[in-house]
């Protein structure tokens, strides 16, 4: 059996304390908090119907002084005991439509984002894309499926003129390319919940060689918080077995854009270098003009 989460363990110890109504309160929150972690005690309230000093006294009754603490451990409980199974099994017992699980996926990413708009302070992004600037090489890191959001953000540097890059292939790949950084050059590691061992271990690798190193996950508690010096945060939960990357790429972008901001001329004099390819090169689709009409084989006969 997998140790208890702290919170499962807070509702194990409770005993009494918690009358049949409430414990089930509880466990229905812990077999939902993708979809609760988020909540206010008011919003957790209406989702099961009760009176918000019930969702209260639940908490206190677990030991919880603040309902904040409540939320950590809550969402500490999803990181640890989420799965693709567990979240495809808890849709399923939903028994919506499917276009109803359509809807909500938008709605879910819809969510993640704003998040990010609401709570992201653009100085950190600002601070970062400086930082790029001033960085003899930027080293992205990001394995599985973040890899998708480490090689957009590389491709997006190396188009401003940065040299950048987001290894690929084994693990001893990538451990020989944190090896030659050095004080001048920047690592930004991607990963979110638990977090990937291999990119966890590039973090620990780069900072005991004194490289900078950046983070970008989904909370403050994370292996890759708590390594990195500095981070951005974009949430990630969703009712899909991939999580969802909708947020992490609003926060790509942001870097991207502040990069090209924080020195407008140098990003400039980079795209006029490319403005020609961008206009007419044959990396373009272009489809091939009609035949012209002939009076021999399958063409057109002229009259």
């Amino acid at each position: 059996m997998p140790t208890r989460t702290s919170i499962e363990q807070r509702l194990a110890d409770a005993g009494r304390r918690l009358n049949p109504r409430r414990r089930r309160l509880i466990q229905s929150t812990l077999e939902n908090p993708d979809e609760t972690f988020f909540l206010s005690s008011r919003a957790l309230a209406r989702r099961y119907r009760v009176d918000p000093a019930t969702i209260v006294r639940t908490i206190q009754a677990l030991g919880y002084r603040r309902y904040a603490d409540f939320l950590k451990d809550l969402r500490d409980h999803f990181v640890q005991r989420v799965t693709p199974y567990r979240i495809v099994e808890s849709t399923v017992r939903e028994r919506r439509s499917v276009g109803d699980h359509v809807r909500h996926s938008l709605e879910r990413d819809l969510h993640n984002v704003h998040a990010v708009q609401s709570g992201l302070d653009p100085t950190r992004v600002v601070d970062l894309a400086r930082r790029i600037h001033r960085s003899r090489s930027v080293l992205v890191v990001g394995v599985d499926l973040a890899a998708s959001l480490s090689w957009f953000l590389a491709y997006g540097l190396a188009a401003l003129g940065f040299d950048a890059e987001a290894p690929v292939g084994s693990a001893g790949n990538l451990e020989h390319r944190v090896r030659s950084l050095g004080g001048r050059d920047l690592l930004i590691a991607i990963s979110f919940g638990r977090c990937l061992r291999l990119t966890v271990e590039a973090a620990m690798h780069a900072r005991r060689r004194g490289v900078p190193v950046f983070g970008l996950t989904d909370s403050d508690t994370t292996p890759i918080a708590r390594v990195c010096e500095s981070y951005l945060l974009a949430p990630i939960s969703a009712s899909t077995f991939t999580g969802s990357y909708a947020a992490p790429m609003a926060v790509v972008n942001a870097i991207l854009v502040a990069c090209a901001q924080v020195k407008p001329r140098r990003a400039l004099a980079v795209f006029r270098q490319s403005e020609k390819e961008y206009l007419s090169s044959p990396r373009w689709y272009d489809p091939a003009p009609p035949p012209e009409a002939s009076g021999t084989g399958r063409g057109i006969r002229a009259e």
